[in-house]
């Protein structure tokens, strides 16, 4: 689906700049221009199309129905549809903005959030054939359980107090009850389509010009630190399963990025190495999942109270599933 953008760059990066592939700085600028292209036209694509649903379809019908009383049900769904999305961190983001204006709430989008860059059709393969059928299933059912479990404890303590002003107006406009001037403006199906397309342009374009400059920055520190760790460090220096080095690998994790795809040939290397299973699924789930170019990003949405909750919440997470791996791996058949 988004070879085109790996095509893109490595025309640019290797034909037309001569740089070559098996150099860091070549590697690095490729990443660079992959992941900014990408996310630039899901940004643009993505939040148009929300808007032009908003512009077009009653969608309080349902929010109501994933804000009432099939809340849990709203925290499966976002997490299944991170699943099936095949979105890194960064390019989640543009997801996350069409959902808060959509006025869908809080927990439900960040179940998807989280569960996105972790999970995806290409990754599943990969595990299946690099690790097996029974850590893949482990697998997912483990990321889709954080993503939901992460959703539900922002809601409980009322996260969405911690957007920012823009992210919680939008939140706010979009879980406001249909007004005769909402339906005359960005709800009503009788809406010309011209009106439709103008309130969408003027959407996607007021959203953009507040996070293109940060998704330059935030790519591009990831492109800084790509393959910043030396090959076989992890697994020298964490390979021995005391307790203390599933949190060193999960902080370790963090200024990484990778992901789900990328880092699964890791996770595979780092297994064979000897690195023990928890220890190496809790370092590569805070690789792809809880970067520094992913909150760099979000701090444009997020006020940093929730930025922070939400990287305890992952850290605490990944580090209790490393635990947990760690002792009932090794008892599986």
């Amino acid at each position: 689906m988004f070879q085109i953008f790996t095509d893109f760059a490595t025309w640019l990066v290797y034909e037309c700049l001569s740089l070559s592939p098996a150099t860091k700085l070549g590697e690095a600028i490729h990443f660079f221009v992959e992941d900014v292209s990408k996310i630039f036209v899901l940004l643009l694509v993505m939040i148009y199309f929300v808007a032009i649903l908003r512009a077009s379809l009653d969608i309080e019908r349902v929010r109501n129905y994933l804000a009432g009383k099939h809340r849990g049900m709203g925290y499966l769904l976002g997490s299944c549809f991170g699943a099936v999305t095949p979105f890194c961190s960064c390019s989640s983001i543009p997801v996350f903005l069409g959902f808060t204006s959509a006025g869908i709430p809080l927990g439900i989008t960040m179940a998807f959030l989280i569960t996105s860059p972790l999970i995806n059709e290409v990754a599943v393969l990969l595990l299946v054939s690099l690790l097996g059928w029974k850590f893949t299933l482990i697998y997912i059912a483990v990321g889709m359980a954080v993503g939901m479990a992460g959703g539900a404890f922002l809601d409980r303590i009322k996260a969405e107090r911690w957007l920012a002003d823009f992210a919680a107006d939008a939140l706010r406009d979009g879980q406001q009850h249909q007004t005769d001037e909402i339906r005359q403006s960005t709800m009503a199906p009788h809406m010309p389509l011209s009106k439709r397309h103008a309130f969408a342009k003027e959407e996607t374009f007021t959203i953009f010009k507040r996070v293109w400059l940060w998704v330059i920055l935030g790519v591009g520190l990831g492109a800084a630190l790509h393959g910043f760790v030396p090959d076989g460090w992890i697994a020298s220096h964490l390979g021995a399963g005391q307790w203390w080095t599933v949190p060193v690998a999960v902080l370790v994790g963090i200024p990484l990025y990778s992901n789900a795809t990328g880092v699964i040939p890791v996770m595979e290397s780092l297994i064979t190495n000897g690195l023990p299973v928890g220890t190496t699924l809790a370092f590569c789930m805070s690789t792809v999942a809880a970067s520094f170019p992913e909150f760099i990003l979000l701090k444009q949405v997020m006020k940093w109270q929730l930025l922070c909750t939400l990287l305890l919440l992952l850290l605490t997470s990944f580090t209790l599933v490393g635990w947990i791996f760690n002792v009932v791996f090794p008892l599986i058949p």
